[in-house]
């Protein structure tokens, strides 16, 4: 049964903010309530985009007071999950579709002392990640097709978010369900009712020209 305490989280995406002062973009949305800081690190082959690596990483955690939620989105996560586990994260998000070992992925990741979580794209079924499901602390559901920010949120996506729900309730509690991909002010309630426990938001929350209003309309969307 699904825990109805369970607090919503916010976790804004850095892919979208000013990186010539991306220390002072990360103290502004915490400052404003995020919950995660999002970090998409990109290879150019995996997805069409290349971002960051573990350097970064390190360099914002000495600025970062909320978790680091990193996402790889990269082929052969296994070669890189200890360098991003030493440079401070504390979710290491792998794909499914990016190893072939997908048990051996997640359970490197936990012997590195790390939270696990792992994503799935959208054209990628949950039953790729039913086995192991008992075995992640986090399933992040893709609801836009990976490698770039401002995209359009999926609307099909609603249904799997739901399926996702079920499968967690039903299989593993503890597991938070992440949803990353086009979030807004206009699409976060649904998203909400659908069941996502953590929303990671980009350009709607680095664009918006106010973080503070912002994160705040969101919280009381998640409030209701």
């Amino acid at each position: 049964m699904r825990e109805q305490i369970t607090m919503k989280k916010i976790a804004p995406s850095i892919l979208s903010a000013d990186f010539g002062r991306l220390g002072e973009e990360i103290r502004a949305v915490e400052d404003a309530g995020a919950d995660l800081i999002h970090v998409d690190v990109m290879d150019g082959h995996f997805v069409p985009n290349i971002t960051i690596g573990p350097p970064v990483v390190a360099s914002i955690k000495k600025t970062a007071r909320v978790p680091l939620d990193v996402h790889l989105m990269i082929t052969d996560p296994d070669r890189y999950v200890v360098s991003f586990a030493d440079a401070g994260s504390d979710i290491i998000t792998v794909h499914a579709e990016a190893t072939a070992h997908l048990h051996r992925t997640i359970h490197l990741i936990k012997e590195a002392g790390k939270k696990a979580g792992v994503s799935i794209n959208p054209a990628t079924p949950l039953v790729a990640i039913e086995q192991i499901i008992g075995d992640i602390d986090l399933l992040l559901v893709m609801t836009v097709n990976p490698g770039f920010g401002g995209q359009k949120f999926i609307e099909s996506m609603l249904a799997k978010i739901g399926e996702a729900r079920d499968m967690i309730d039903h299989a593993a509690p503890h597991v938070l369900l992440e949803v990353d991909g086009g979030i807004t002010l206009r699409n976060m309630e649904v998203v909400h009712k659908a069941g996502a426990d953590v929303f990671v938001a980009g350009s709607s929350i680095f664009l918006s020209g106010d973080y503070r209003k912002t994160i705040q309309e969101m919280r009381t969307i998640l409030d209701r």
